[in-house]
């Protein structure tokens, strides 16, 4: 369950079919900016931030979703705290707004079927991904979890998810750590969601 956990907090939130942004122009104009550590859900103990990054993730192959993110107009920041729990945001600027849109679509599917597949792809593991509403802000950002649990060592980890929007500017968020979805701080992570969406510009 360890090197599944690992597999979550690396790739789950990297790989959810960007592809299509491959090709995306350079910005011209300021580039978003991210969530501060201290925008996180609250933790029992404090959360640290990196810098902000150009690209994506380190090992940010395919989880949930058949491609990986373009490094090109891609940036991200990993957040964690002293208990098992972290995070990830990154940030694209697609091409155009109905690309962004097309990408979005393709994030919420990703995510809704995100239980599933992990089913599929791992034998014994339990999965189950839920949406979890749409938040107001700018174009929209939704929210969903996915809750895992492998019977066979008795672990749990639980992950919150969100898909915001500005234009033509698309941002992902994930928070993780082990327990289940009684344990997650869905409200607070709506209004880090929030947060996020309305600092990219």
């Amino acid at each position: 369950m360890n090197g599944f956990r690992t597999a979550l907090a690396t790739a789950a939130a990297a790989a959810l079919g960007l592809a299509a942004l491959a090709t995306a122009p350079a910005q011209a104009a300021a580039q978003p900016a991210f969530l501060a550590a201290s925008q996180m859900p609250p933790s029992s103990t404090p959360w640290t931030a990196t810098q902000v990054f150009d690209g994506v993730p380190e090992n940010g192959g395919a989880l949930c979703a058949p491609y990986k993110i373009p490094a090109q107009n891609t940036r991200y920041r990993e957040f964690s705290t002293q208990l098992d729990t972290n995070g990830v945001q990154i940030t694209t600027v697609a091409r155009t707004e109905a690309d962004a849109v097309k990408l979005v679509d393709t994030l919420r599917k990703s995510l809704a079927g995100c239980g599933p597949l992990l089913e599929r792809q791992n034998p014994g593991l339990k999965a189950v991904s839920a949406f979890h509403g749409k938040v107001a802000v700018e174009e929209g950002a939704w929210v969903y979890s996915l809750d895992t649990a492998d019977p066979q060592v008795g672990n749990t980890d639980i992950h919150l998810f969100a898909v915001g929007r500005d234009g033509r500017t698309v941002t992902f968020v994930r928070w993780g750590q082990m327990g289940d979805l009684k344990d997650a701080p869905l409200t607070a992570f709506k209004t880090t969601t929030k947060t996020a969406v309305n600092k990219l510009h």
